[in-house]
């Protein structure tokens, strides 16, 4: 299983924001391509960035960091917050991003997302944040009567690379991720599905790994690696693809 580090950017800097509230903000660091590069010299296969300004507002205000942290990395780099047009997408592919991720875009214009998946084959993602099961949008801050598991079916066959599952109630908390709704998730679609939320140390990581033979091909850890919760380099001896064991125990040697 793939460990993807996050970097939520917020004015230009690192932080989280715990549930997805704006007002519960904790900043780790004013550095952000310093950061990506930590990621990177740790182990670090992906990165995943989120645009906090602009999944509220939906203006490009940490474009100028998303350009510096592309051009410091050699790692391929995700980036979702704010991509709601074509135009958008296409800019962002262009700055050196290696896939863009549509979230409030998929439930409002999904063509959009189908067409973008044809223009750009293997480079764009949906991402799905659910509260209750349901999908939010607009920076979690609208809430849709959309169900997020027919949301992911909808995308079936699309040309969509895969596609994200956040669940808002444990993002931030480090409580563990929520298995049920992954489990859900990936009964709905066979397109690949990486986690996000909750993740707080290596055991909810090697619970995530049972769902691999499921779809379940990665997972976006971010506060847990700033506090130290999760170690990057033992996450990755741990669930990545040079693991020694299976979560049960077992060699696979």
């Amino acid at each position: 299983m793939q460990i993807i580090p996050a970097i939520d950017l917020l004015d230009g800097q690192c932080v989280r924001l715990h549930q997805g509230d704006y007002d519960q903000v904790t900043r780790f660091s004013d550095d952000p391509v310093a950061q990506a590069l930590a990621w990177q010299e740790q182990g670090a296969e992906r990165l995943h960035l989120v645009d906090l300004d602009g999944a509220r507002s939906g203006l490009p205000v940490n474009d100028a960091v998303v350009r510096a942290i592309t051009a410091a990395l050699t790692i391929p780099v995700q980036l979702g917050g704010g991509v709601r047009t074509a135009q958008r997408a296409d800019d962002l592919l262009a700055c050196g991003l290696d896939r863009v991720i549509l979230g409030t875009v998929a439930i409002e214009q999904p063509q959009l997302v189908r067409q973008l998946a044809a223009r750009h084959p293997g480079r764009i993602v949906v991402g799905i944040d659910a509260r209750n099961g349901l999908v939010a949008t607009r920076g979690w801050i609208e809430e849709s009567r959309t169900v997020a598991t027919e949301l992911a079916a909808s995308f079936e066959g699309s040309g969509v690379a895969a596609i994200i599952s956040t669940d808002i109630a444990t993002d931030g908390t480090l409580a563990g991720p929520n298995l049920e709704a992954l489990r859900a998730m990936a009964g709905a679609s066979s397109l690949p599905l990486i986690a996000s939320g909750g993740v707080g140390s290596i055991t909810d990581l090697l619970a995530l790994l049972s769902l691999a033979p499921l779809g379940v091909e990665g997972v976006i850890v971010g506060r847990a690696l700033y506090d130290g919760s999760v170690d990057l380099g033992e996450a990755l001896q741990a669930v990545g693809p040079a693991r020694l064991q299976d979560p049960s125990g077992s060699s696979l040697c």
